[in-house]
């Protein structure tokens, strides 16, 4: 399988890169969607000027001034050739006849780098806003905030999903720099045919965490010289998407403080609360955690929490798989009978599930289609544009019955398969964010160093994390010119 070097959870999976470029028009959806377009956007009397971009890869790629341009990163499934016309690019096509549509995606055959040495920016950026906006969008000052351009165009973010505006919201210095367009949301998948070998009932939605590790202990067994694990679950995004809604970051009196004025704080009681619940799975006996990507790749895993778009990808939907992967996702899959539900919640009647793994919409300020590019953005999160995500097997950050009804009606491969936990509870909203500044800290050192190497007590890892850990890398980072 191909592999791409985007961050993320340590997945082994990869969709093989390619290019897509998608040829489009935008002035009728424009008016239907409120706004005006410049008539130079309707017809073109002049040659278009257009720019190369070098790359590493040697591959031709341009971008013209006739077009709008809209470049996406951190959802692996971009990466797919023809994803983002089928999802989405058709649509706008149909809905705005006047403008071409340039789409591309990190990062092939570009990346950010390649575009900023060209001179080139986006009209468009879709990006994850919790780590990116403070490392590769503000650093190139291709964020603004939209606050006005919301309220003058209609765009009322209240009918959006809460932790998604609020997890932008905290990344934006006051403002709002960008606008959820989807959430990658965090669910439980389980292999029914491990639950049947011991005679025990797969997970329903709002199952808790003592309910799972119960089971975990059940499901953690050896048969015919094979060895089964109960439960995997990413135990660095567990921490940072937490349920609790905490934030590592604590308030300085600034929106920009300086490097060494950040305060940390993760040792407090529901840090605590945290941590112990998760110690459990990862020192339970031959659960050993090694990658939720397991979960497919051996077919022993009985339970693991991993993003929504591999439950497409586990049912084999060609969107969201290249057709020289598809033989190999064919053969892995004999070994799972796929089941999802909700994340397991941290207590009996709790709702809460992870803060939003957020896709948004960002605008940068050099780009000279504004009001096309706001024309966009309103259709993308108005009730057409977001049903077509939803029927695609994407959880949109509209709340709506007509957006969750239409889920996966695109994705044949779903049939049969109870979809109903990728809207089961609410996502936990990030909360006392204000006059903080978001650091990408490495929240890895907690589990995956100090408990599971070290062999430190959780409550002793997050205090070293705490006072040495992070202290030091964020030193380290403003020593060497940077700011997250």
């Amino acid at each position: 399988m191909h592999q791409t070097p985007q961050d993320g959870d340590g997945s082994r999976f990869g969709l093989s890169r390619r290019r897509f470029v998608t040829a489009g028009a935008l002035a009728g959806g424009a008016a239907m969607a409120g706004l005006s377009v410049p008539a130079t956007a309707r017809a073109a009397t002049r040659a278009a000027a257009c720019v190369q971009i070098p790359n590493k890869y040697g591959t031709p790629f341009e971008v013209c001034d006739d077009e709008l341009f809209i470049f996406m990163a951190n959802y692996k499934p971009f990466e797919n050739e023809g994803f983002f016309d089928r999802v989405i690019g058709d649509k706008l096509r149909a809905a705005f006849p006047g403008l071409k549509i340039k789409a591309a995606a990190w990062d092939y055959p570009i990346r950010y780098e390649d575009l900023e040495k060209a001179g080139v920016v986006p009209d468009i950026i879709i990006e994850d806003p919790r780590r990116r906006i403070d490392r590769d969008l503000e650093p190139r000052g291709w964020v603004r905030d939209l606050t006005d351009d919301l309220r003058t165009s209609g765009i009322d973010v209240g009918s959006l999903n809460k932790g998604a505006v609020e997890m932008v919201k905290s990344r934006s210095d006051g403002g709002i720099y960008g606008v959820p367009l989807f959430v990658d949301e965090f669910v439980l998948f389980h292999n029914k045919k491990i639950f049947d070998m011991q005679g025990l009932r797969t997970p329903s939605n709002g199952i808790t965490y003592d309910e799972a590790f119960r089971l975990a202990k059940k499901l953690t067994f050896e048969k015919d010289l094979t060895a089964y694990k109960g439960y995997l679950q990413h135990p660095d995004l567990y921490l940072e998407y937490n349920q609790l809604g905490l934030y590592p970051f604590l308030p300085t009196g600034s929106e920009s403080p300086k490097p060494e004025d950040v305060k940390i704080g993760i040792t407090s009681k529901g840090w605590q609360q945290l941590g112990a619940n998760m110690e459990r799975f990862l020192l339970l006996p031959r659960n050993i955690f090694t990658t939720v990507d397991d979960y497919l790749l051996t077919g022993h895993v009985a339970m693991a929490v991993d993003s929504l778009w591999k439950l497409n990808a586990y049912a084999l939907s060609p969107h969201y798989l290249q057709a020289d992967d598809a033989e190999e996702w064919r053969e892995l899959r004999k070994n799972v009978e796929l089941g999802v539900s909700s994340v397991p919640v941290l207590g009996s009647g709790q709702n809460s599930i992870y803060q939003p793994n957020t896709i948004a919409a960002f605008l940068p300020p050099q780009s000279t289609k504004k009001e096309q590019a706001l024309a966009v953005l309103k259709w993308l999160v108005s009730q057409d544009g977001q049903i077509e995500l939803s029927k695609h097997g994407m959880k949109p950050a509209l709340q709506s019955d007509a957006v969750k009804s239409a889920f996966g009606a695109q994705i044949p491969e779903l049939a049969g398969v109870d979809t109903s936990g990728v809207f089961w509870g609410d996502n936990a909203v990030i909360k006392d964010y204000q006059q903080t500044e978001y650091w990408d800290i490495p929240m890895y050192m907690v589990f995956r160093q100090h408990v599971l190497k070290d062999g430190l007590s959780v409550r002793s890892a997050l205090t070293v994390a705490e006072t040495r850990d992070i202290p030091n890398y964020i030193k380290a980072q403003a020593a060497s010119g940077k700011d997250w």
